[in-house]
């Protein structure tokens, strides 16, 4: 099983403070089945800092044991323009192809109708476009059919486990469920912070799938 958002790096952004701390939930990400991991620190204010992170890849995957470890990021839209299209190869899940994109919780419809030019773009460049946590934007919780364009782009659907105990806005479960109910995920991803967000990883795999891919590439 492939875990393709986590930010198990240690001390470069919200997610593992330390080394030890990284190590800790790698340990939880066994126990819960995991058997790769997609590191994919932030990008985005005021964590970004690109060779830091690769550093703290490398320092991670010499401690890991030969645990699968694939370096990507979690790149949010405004960062992203921020930075320039230019930067998308750079921040791509490295080898695969995928690209991990984090959208405003507070876009509009019409903000969502803006994103989509970049999706393309990110298409065009030959990109499978994975939309991180769609359970967390207002617009969709609001309007469903804003999730169901995204897929009918082409788009998957990531969801964070941590949805199963409300999730980190606390008014994500009941949206995630509908978008359980119409097969619009293609994944269940950890989205890990710390050790306790893979127990969420792990009591997700027992309730839920997820079309096609059931959390495994």
């Amino acid at each position: 099983m492939r875990d393709i958002h986590s930010h198990i790096l240690p001390g470069v952004d919200d997610g593992a403070r330390d080394l030890d701390e990284s190590l800790a939930m790698l340990d939880a990400a066994r126990e819960a089945g995991v058997t790769s991991i997609v590191c994919t620190p932030h990008c985005r204010e005021p964590y970004f800092d690109y060779n830091a992170m690769w550093d703290a890849f490398e320092l991670l995957r010499a401690h890991a044991g030969g645990f699968p470890l694939t370096m990507g990021f979690e790149v949010n839209h405004a960062k992203l323009m921020d930075l320039g299209m230019e930067w998308a190869d750079h921040l791509a899940i490295d080898g695969t192809g995928e690209f991990l994109l984090e959208l405003s919780t507070r876009a509009s419809e019409l903000e969502f109708r803006q994103y989509e030019r970049t999706i393309f773009e990110l298409q065009g460049m030959g990109y499978t476009v994975i939309i991180a946590h769609p359970e967390r934007y207002r617009a969709i919780q609001k309007d469903l059919d804003i999730a169901r364009r995204l897929v009918q782009m082409g788009c998957k659907l990531q969801a964070s486990a941590d949805f199963v105990a409300g999730g980190r806005l606390g008014a994500e479960k009941k949206p995630a469920k509908r978008l359980f109910e119409e097969n619009l995920y293609t994944y269940i991803a950890s989205d890990a912070h710390r050790v306790e967000h893979y127990r969420y990883l792990a009591k997700a795999r027992k309730s839920f799938s997820v079309r096609g891919a059931h959390f495994k590439r």
